[in-house]
């Protein structure tokens, strides 16, 4: 491990103006508490239903908690440092921050790849859904996810371990982000640049595409459904459609890039980091019908206790 000179990091933040500093401050904290409402409601939703014992919502269960955990690590730093006059943060706190991130994006990219395969199985494979799609199965999926994820980001943490920071502290970004913090290395960093497109870019792209795959797949055995099957599968297939472009397209956009190009990084990362998470729960619950349902029966078992 490299000597390191630098024992913290200033953030720039989203914005250099002051002007937008305290309307940004309410429209994050707004966003965070739309995020922890709209997942946490999925939540309890789904495990105080039967909807637990159904391999989608099971997976929808892991993906709400990823969300709400991963805007935990960033949307309230966020704000912090939009109040604050000093945006600030030790050298160790940024290390966590960055694994952490990584690690549960990480392990919400698999669980996405899992939602696509439980569609794909139930959609071309539907007399052995059950068989396929057991609890175990679910189980071993998701602890691969984590698994997946922790090694992502493990890799990505060794090596900013492994590099020198030796003067520049400013972090042009309002996270700890792996790009952002390339720049400030003191020595040359091609290789490492290399290594982040590999571990994220192309990994991103490639999930992307497995997954896109599998929806073409999915849309082409659909001929041979009924209407009413066929609307059923639709709306749940283009649901899930819409939330892995919201999460893929910004994600490969920023990694796919090298650390010293000059693209709107920060601004397009709020779209993984805020939007998206903000969005899901009202993806998955508007366009379905079992999901309105259980919630109006969890409510009204509340209610009613």
């Amino acid at each position: 491990m490299e000597k390191q000179n630098v024992t913290e990091f200033v953030f720039t933040g989203l914005f250099e103006s002051k002007k937008t500093e305290l309307l940004l401050f309410f429209l994050f904290l707004l966003c965070y508490v739309a995020v922890l409402m709209g997942n946490s409601i999925i939540l309890l939703t789904i495990c105080c239903s039967h909807l637990l014992e159904q391999p989608m919502y099971y997976f929808l269960c892991h993906l709400s908690l990823m969300d709400l955990c991963s805007t935990s690590i960033v949307v309230p730093q966020l704000t912090r440092n939009l109040a604050a006059t000093r945006r600030d943060i030790s050298f160790n706190n940024c290390m966590t921050q960055l694994f952490t991130y990584h690690w549960l994006a990480g392990v919400e990219t698999f669980i996405l790849v899992c939602m696509a395969f439980d569609h794909y199985v139930a959609i071309v494979k539907p007399l052995h859904y059950m068989m396929i799609m057991n609890r175990k199965r679910c189980h071993m999926l998701i602890a691969m996810a984590w698994g997946l994820g922790f090694w992502h980001s493990i890799a990505m943490l060794l090596m900013v371990l492994n590099l020198p920071f030796c003067g520049p502290n400013v972090i042009d970004h309002y996270m700890c982000d792996i790009k952002p913090l390339l720049k400030l290395v003191c020595k040359d960093i091609r290789i490492s640049s290399i290594l982040v497109i590999a571990n994220s870019g192309t990994v991103a792209i490639a999930i992307f595409s497995v997954l896109l795959a599998s929806y073409i797949l999915i849309l082409y055995n659909l001929r041979m459904r009924s209407s009413a099957g066929r609307h059923k599968a639709l709306s749940t297939c283009s649901s899930h459609i819409m939330v892995v472009v919201l999460f893929f397209v910004p994600c490969i956009y920023i990694y796919i890039f090298p650390a010293g190009a000059k693209n709107k990084d920060k601004e397009i990362s709020v779209f993984y980091t805020v939007i998206a998470p903000m969005l899901n729960p009202l993806i998955y619950t508007l366009r379905n019908k079992e999901m309105k349902i259980a919630m109006g029966k969890v409510w009204r078992q509340m209610s009613h206790s």
